[in-house]
């Protein structure tokens, strides 16, 4: 791969040089343009598991959009009518139209001076009702996943972790969005790393992982 120096990071222009022209040329002369089987493409197979390598977890998807990737992770813990998520109250909208989307219950909870969401507030928060929490790596900083989990173990409620903006970010050695329920990451185009749109769920449960295939394959 070839090494390239900016003066700066511009974070609203994906930067593309001749590395990836090449790589979307290939793809538009194979005549495979589309993701028309149930296990993906070449070129979604081979961005799956180095995804997977990157993170070290058993199972990697790719979607549509990192909006996808909540609202598909979301459904496939059966989230539904009645059931609340909480999340913090400084995300992406997102974050909050997917939980509306399936008819559950948004739970805001505040954030602490790291932009990150406050585990105390969440302490406070959660009810019998609590299906899932999503924390949000914000701006590659990661949240506080320990106390979060805990919190989640203790009340039979999964963690979702948006981490649509920390590939390659780590907690306590390992990489955000890898040690949950679910790690959903956004290929945006002002994203870590981009495919224009895109996003992708990273999961270590065999039964998630398989209910997320038939999710994304048309529901």
């Amino acid at each position: 791969m070839q090494e390239k120096s900016i003066g700066f990071i511009p974070i609203n222009k994906p930067i593309v040089g001749d590395e990836e022209k090449r790589a979307v040329e290939q793809v538009l002369e194979s005549g495979y343009l589309t993701d028309a089987s149930y296990s993906g493409g070449k070129w979604v197979r081979e961005f799956e598991e180095k995804l997977k390598r990157l993170l070290q977890v058993r199972h990697v998807l790719a979607v549509n959009s990192g909006t996808s990737a909540l609202f598909t992770s979301l459904s496939a813990l059966g989230v539904k009518e009645g059931d609340e998520v909480i999340l913090p109250s400084f995300t992406f909208v997102s974050t909050a139209n997917v939980i509306i989307a399936l008819h559950a219950k948004p739970v805001f909870v505040d954030i602490k001076e790291d932009y990150n969401v406050d585990p105390a507030k969440i302490k406070k928060a959660v009810s019998r009702k609590t299906k899932a929490i999503i924390p949000v790596h914000l701006y590659g900083y990661p949240a506080d996943l320990d106390e979060i989990q805990e919190i989640a173990r203790s009340h039979s409620a999964a963690v979702v972790e948006d981490a649509a903006e920390s590939i390659g970010a780590a907690y306590r050695g390992r990489q955000t969005g890898s040690t949950s329920e679910f790690g959903c990451f956004s290929l945006y185009a002002t994203k870590v790393i981009t495919s224009g749109e895109g996003g992708a769920i990273a999961t270590n449960d065999d039964e998630l992982a398989e209910r997320v295939r038939l999710i994304r394959n048309h529901g």
